[in-house]
C-alpha cells in the first residue's frame, strides 16, 4: 500500500510539474504617471498567437486614449520620450489600425476612462509577442519595451501617432532574463 501512495504522489507531482511548465506566461507591468505616482497596471500574457493584456488605469482624465507598446522599456523621463517610438517589425514604419499601408506592431485599440478616472480593458494584439516568434517582434527583447497611454485618442490613421498626443502613463516591460 505504501508503494502505491507513494507512486500516486510521484505522478502527481509530475503532472503538477507539467502543468505549471505548460502554463502561459505572464507578466505584471506598473504604469505610472509623470510624477511617479500609480497609474494601475497592465498583466501581460503570452499567447501561441500574440499577447493577452489586461489593463486597469487610474488618475486618468474621463474619454477615450490611445494605447501603444514602445520600442524601449525606459519611462524615465517625466514626458515619457525615453520610451521611444512605437513597436514595429519593419524599417518602413507607417502608423495606424485602420490604415491598410500599417507596419506598426505596437498600434492597439484605444481605452475608455470612465467619469472616475478609471478604465478596465482585455485587449489581445497578434502583432507581438513577449519573446519573439516568427515575424512578431519581441517585447521583451534586450532593450524591453513600455506600455503607454496618450492624452488623446488615437484616429488609427495620422502619422505618427493617430493624434492620441501627450504620454500620461508608462510601464516598463523589461528585457527578458536569461
Amino acid at each position: 500500500m505504501k508503494s502505491l501512495t507513494f507512486a500516486l504522489a510521484g505522478a502527481l507531482a509530475c503532472a503538477t510539474a507539467a502543468i505549471a511548465a505548460d502554463a502561459p506566461k505572464t507578466l505584471v507591468v506598473e504604469l505610472r504617471n509623470a510624477a511617479g505616482a500609480s497609474a494601475g497596471q497592465a498583466e501581460l500574457t503570452e499567447a501561441p498567437n500574440g499577447v493577452l493584456m489586461r489593463l486597469e488605469a487610474k488618475g486618468l482624465t474621463p474619454g477615450w486614449h490611445g494605447l501603444h507598446f514602445h520600442e524601449t522599456g525606459d519611462c524615465s523621463k517625466s514626458d515619457f520620450t525615453s520610451a521611444g517610438a512605437h513597436v514595429h517589425a519593419k524599417a518602413q514604419v507607417v502608423h495606424g489600425l485602420l490604415n491598410p499601408d500599417a507596419t506598426e506592431a505596437g498600434d492597439l485599440p484605444n481605452i475608455h476612462v470612465g467619469a472616475d478616472g478609471t478604465a478596465s480593458a482585455e485587449i489581445f494584439t497578434t502583432y507581438v509577442a513577449m519573446a519573439g516568434s516568427g515575424a512578431r517582434p519581441a517585447l521583451a527583447d534586450a532593450n524591453g519595451s513600455a506600455i503607454i497611454i496618450h492624452a488623446n485618442p488615437d484616429d488609427h490613421r495620422t502619422q505618427p501617432i493617430g493624434g492620441a498626443g501627450p504620454r500620461v502613463a508608462c510601464g516598463v516591460i523589461p528585457p527578458a532574463k536569461g
